[in-house]
């Protein structure tokens, strides 16, 4: 198990670019599956989660060929089908969450697709009702095979349907419209998540030939079309990652310049963080963060505690609400972090608690944070990481830390931020990984 050491304290200064959004290259690489054309992707994480998933495409007998440090083809004309039965691929998949999302192509193209329970970050239950649902919608049919814990699923035949989701989910609207987009008939899709990863993912089949309307709303129309063909994709920048800079800079009190963010994409990110007292300066698509000797946090406009609160897209992510809680810590003034979607991704607080940090953990969903400023220092402690956005709120946390810290299971930060010892340390970071 590999760790980072953490020397607290110092400051950050110059430029860092965030990588493509790993979030965005797992619904997009799945779709690959949906043609035996060729297709080109550019701006790859080089992450864990993604590299597992490209190699269990591999292992499927995709064609994959790395053509530059991030840009990547895939060929899926020589899918083997039988490889989904065997324990390997039952082994591979059942660690990567992201491969639930190859059940949407490889239905819609070959009528047959075989998932494990899938796995990924221990935050609370993460149902997959939302795609089975909306693709048996499409008549396909689910089978719970109990001895071996996997799902094998069916379709002779799919047809058009009208849907009303149950919940806004991202990973499930994203299968439902990879499976659709060779339905026989119209499809629509409403209450589906309308992230900009969706926006992209959509944009990308239409280039491909898929007919698509409504794409950026929560109301999707897809009229079905015979084959798709090859096309050129280039993944945004990763807002998760673009956040994280943000609130690192501010909390270490640097100087730092996020360089090509996809300003237009981050939404309501960037005002979040300015209602915790912190300056975010657009400079065209980049973001510069100023030196912070200290940020207030706002209050409602009535004086009571602001509330930050995650939502379905244009709402707030909740893959970044656990870094605001812990910047929070080192703000003047008090939040409510209310953490609506995963009942287990808070519990990492006890870690921040022993550092020092004013935290009330109020249930699985709520924790207020009292923040007071420098005149309480976190200080350095000894932790284990429990998933990928509470690892790096635990990096950050170290960062600004008295001593040194250590974070023990960096595997899980690995499997969402592309070295990030390495890049920060090029800016003045003290981490050194064991």
């Amino acid at each position: 198990m590999s760790s980072f050491v953490i020397e607290g304290g110092y400051r950050l200064k110059g430029e860092i670019i965030p990588q493509g959004a790993k979030n965005e290259a797992l619904e997009v690489i799945c779709a690959v599956l949906l043609t035996s054309d060729k297709i080109t992707i550019h701006n790859i994480p080089d992450i864990l989660d993604v590299n597992n998933l490209i190699q269990l495409l591999r292992d499927m007998r995709v064609k994959v060929e790395r053509i530059s440090v991030d840009t990547y083809t895939f060929q899926a004309d020589d899918v083997d089908l039988d490889y989904l039965n065997t324990e390997d691929f039952i082994r591979r998949s059942s660690s990567l969450r992201g491969s639930v999302m190859i059940v949407g192509p490889l239905v819609a193209r070959f009528g047959k697709a075989l998932i494990p329970k899938p796995g990924g970050d221990k935050i609370g239950r993460r149902r997959l009702d939302t795609h089975f649902v909306g693709i048996q919608r499409l008549g396909a049919s689910f089978n719970y095979n109990a001895s071996r814990q996997v799902y094998e699923i069916e379709a002779k035949h799919l047809q058009g349907a009208y849907m009303l989701l149950d919940e806004a989910s991202v990973t499930g609207t994203a299968n439902i419209l990879m499976a659709a987009v060779l339905a026989e008939g119209v499809t629509t899709i409403y209450n589906a998540a309308c992230e900009p990863y969706l926006q992209q993912l959509s944009s990308m089949l239409i280039r491909m030939g898929a007919h698509i309307s409504g794409v950026g709303s929560n109301l999707l129309t897809i009229e079905g079309v015979k084959s798709l063909h090859g096309t050129e994709h280039t993944i945004l920048p990763d807002m998760i990652e673009v956040g994280s800079f943000i609130g690192m800079a501010a909390m270490t009190g640097s100087d730092i310049v996020i360089k090509n963010t996809g300003y237009d994409k981050l939404g309501i990110i960037p005002d979040s963080f300015r209602r915790l007292g912190i300056t975010v300066e657009q400079q065209g698509d980049d973001i510069h963060i100023p030196p912070h000797d200290s940020y207030e946090i706002e209050t409602f406009i009535d004086g009571s505690i602001m509330t930050i609160a995650d939502a379905p897209w244009p709402g707030l992510t909740p893959d970044l609400l656990s870094v605001f809680l812990v910047v929070a810590t080192q703000a003047e003034g008090s939040v409510l972090i209310h953490q609506k979607m995963f009942e287990s991704r808070l519990f990492f607080v006890d870690k921040l608690i022993d550092m020092g940090a004013q935290i009330i953990l109020c249930d699985p969903h709520r924790a207020t944070v009292i923040g007071l400023g420098h005149r309480v220092k976190l200080r350095a402690a000894t932790m284990v990481s429990p998933d990928i956005r509470a690892g790096i709120a635990l990096l950050i946390a170290a960062m600004s830390a008295e001593g040194t810290s250590r974070i023990h299971n960096i595997d899980q930060i690995d499997r969402g931020y592309q070295n990030i010892d390495l890049r920060l340390n090029k800016i003045g970071a003290r981490i050194t990984r064991l």
